[in-house]
């Protein structure tokens, strides 16, 4: 019995020491987590929506911003002229990014010449053969309607030449110019004028993405602010487009959550223009050369064939790759679950090149993953079918001619094709890109080719107008310095313009791959203060000094992409509110020289005012670090948890044996 006891006795001892040690380790262990419990999102840094938390840091308004509001209005007497000197009519050339800038400058154009404008021709939906007629040259795209409507106090604007003049047009009666990229205000006075008065009509070919320059002088600032009325207000989709549009915007916030559009920029031209073909492998890298080798020949380039890629990349000359923006997302803080729009008719690598993104970001989607086939064939109308009665392929070579044709070759962009004892795969064939698997030339392009790029007019159209209304901007490649316009860049100026406090990325190229270039190795497993060197960066590119430097890089070759400060005003409650002016190289204002709001516009902003007493600038308190790669690390060594969505489509350039 005494046994007994003394056992039940060592058992309760026992026991007691059990509780107290648990206790105090947990005292231990709260002491001990007081510095990472500091890190963790407080309830005022986070607001609800649906059933999830949205981080204001990440996805909430750039506050050092709010005060610049749109206002394109003319700030003078600005009456239409009774007395035209005659018609001008255009013919635009080039894809969605060169026919929004063209027009936006044949407006001005129009007016400086005191013009009746004819309805600018989108040519590239009319060499498309088969497409429908309800839907033809500008009204392929944009409202007839709206468009004349708008412009109405500033150009008279005719939707076509009246009857006599057409036939005489068309007997080429009529002078032309061919307009080379970014013309000066004094060409258009003294070579386009006097023809205008003398002829009464006079035409335009525009190739190059935009006929007037970007910067002019300051007592032309009304027809900066006519650029403006024109590509924000007067350049509206089609109602096809627009209900397309907002029903995909729709689906994107269907779950109560906001949405982050990126744009890749990886475009055949762009890449084959700077040389970035060492990007890429296999056959890409070879189209990419003989693209590049083209653009010599015609001139567009004045360079070398071979060019180190690397090299080209380091300089902020090419294209982010999207595995490259998905760790930048990650440095900053969006998870793993953001929904991402991926917007651009053209990503050259397909679907290959997207994989390390959507590992990253499972929740990317596209246009095709948005909308049926019914609704995205609605916006084409009723097209005419192919003929059947196309051109035959070349006859098939043998073995041992093939053989012979590459002993015989001479040297080649590298890397060089696969030779003949290894078959060409069907993916190598297939696609807009399989000439180069059995021609050295590219073939002209089929009637299916042409179609196909008046069709990619409407995607990038529907694209555009889900990237405005993002919560959340992200460009993989925008202004390169060749004067080209491009997506990237167009949207940025309309985000700027309608929402200047909307956060929209603007990176510098050079400093991000600069950036990566520290991590080359370690990836996926940055050390923590290069998180925090990626987060200062891209929060510095989405206040003042993002401006700043999109002021002096992106306006001298697109004033739509920078409409600064011409088309904005300054909301200041208080004469301390406004900033002083940032003088850049040549006396050109940066940044600060917008006026005050007129009284209408602030009467109506005081009825609304926003709760950001919380924050600050985004360049002066950055989001916490949350343990994400960490966690990461925990769960899998490749930096990937959780499986993978699959697209809808699978990968034609993908080969299982390669």
């Amino acid at each position: 019995m005494a046994v007994k006891n003394k056992f039940k006795l060592f058992a309760i001892v026992g026991i007691s020491f059990s509780v107290v040690s648990l206790l105090g380790h947990l005292l231990v262990a709260n002491y001990s987590a007081g510095e990472i419990i500091q890190h963790i999102a407080t309830a005022d840094g986070i607001y609800q929506i649906g059933q999830k938390f949205r981080h204001r840091k990440l996805w909430g308004s750039v506050q050092s911003l709010e005060a610049l509001q749109p206002c394109a209005n003319p700030r003078n007497v600005y009456p239409v002229p009774r007395d035209h000197n005659g018609f001008l009519y255009a013919k635009i050339y080039g894809g969605f990014d060169h026919v929004r800038s063209s027009i936006c400058d044949l407006v001005a154009v129009s007016r400086m010449l005191n013009a009746t404008l004819i309805i600018p021709e989108i040519q590239e939906s009319l060499q498309s053969k088969g497409i429908s007629s309800k839907f033809k040259s500008f009204s392929y795209v944009y409202n007839e309607e709206q468009f004349i409507a708008a412009l109405s106090n500033d150009v008279v604007i005719l939707k076509s030449l009246p009857d006599n003049l057409k036939r005489e047009r068309k007997m080429k009666k009529y002078p032309t110019f061919s307009i080379r990229y970014s013309a000066s205000p004094s060409f258009y006075i003294n070579e386009v004028l006097p023809k205008l008065k003398l002829s009464k009509v006079v035409g335009l070919l525009i190739a190059d993405g935009g006929c007037l320059e970007s910067i002019l002088p300051k007592d032309m600032g009304e027809y900066q602010r006519l650029r403006c009325r024109v590509a924000f207000h007067a350049l509206q989709f089609r109602p096809e487009i627009r209900a397309v549009g907002n029903l995909m915007v729709a689906r994107l916030r269907a779950s109560g959550r906001p949405y982050l559009a990126f744009h890749p920029g990886l475009t055949r031209d762009v890449l084959a223009f700077h040389g970035c073909s060492e990007l890429f492998q296999d056959v890409h890298a070879e189209i990419l050369q003989y693209r590049r080798k083209q653009m010599i020949k015609h001139g567009i380039i004045h360079g070398n064939l071979s060019m180190d890629s690397m090299a080209q990349k380091r300089k902020g000359l090419c294209p982010l790759m999207p595995e490259e923006v998905g760790l930048l997302l990650r440095a900053m803080g969006y998870p793993s679950d953001t929904v991402i729009y991926l917007a651009g008719a053209e990503t050259f690598g397909g679907q290959r090149t997207l994989i390390p993104l959507r590992a990253m970001y499972p929740n990317l989607v596209d246009r095709t993953l948005l909308c049926s086939k019914k609704e995205l064939s609605i916006l084409l109308g009723s097209e005419s079918p192919i003929p059947s009665h196309l051109p035959n392929p070349p006859p098939q070579r043998t073995k041992e001619q093939l053989i012979r044709e590459w002993n015989r070759a001479g040297p080649r962009p590298r890397p060089l094709p696969p030779p003949p004892a290894r078959p060409f795969y069907q993916h190598e064939k297939e696609g807009w890109y399989g000439w180069i698997a059995e021609n050295e030339t590219e073939p002209e392009p089929s009637l299916m080719d042409m179609r196909v790029q008046a069709h990619k007019m409407i995607w990038n159209a529907i694209d555009y107008f889900v990237s405005v209304e993002a919560d959340v901007f992200f460009p993989g490649f925008h202004d390169d310095g060749s004067g080209w316009p491009d997506f990237s860049s167009l949207v940025m100026g309309h985000r700027l313009y309608q929402m200047s406090a909307s956060r929209t990325f603007r990176p510098d190229r050079k400093t991000i791959v600069n950036l990566l270039d520290k991590i080359k190795d370690k990836q996926y497993h940055p050390k923590q203060n290069w998180t925090i060197l990626v987060r200062q960066h891209l929060n510095d590119s989405l206040g003042i000094k993002g401006l700043i430097f999109a002021a002096e890089k992106s306006k001298p070759n697109s004033f739509i992409s920078h409409p600064l400060p011409e088309c904005s005003c300054r909301a200041a409650s208080k004469p301390s509110e406004v900033p002083n002016p940032v003088i850049g190289s040549g006396g050109r204002i940066l940044y600060g020289d917008e006026e005050t709001c007129p009284d209408w516009l602030s009467r109506g902003l005081q009825l609304v005012v926003p709760d950001s007493t919380d924050m600050k600038d985004e360049s002066e308190d950055l989001p916490e670090l949350e343990p994400y790669f960490g966690q990461q690390e925990q769960d899998s060594g490749d930096g990937n948890s959780g499986e993978m969505s699959r697209h809808s489509e699978q990968d034609e350039e993908m080969d299982p044996e390669d």
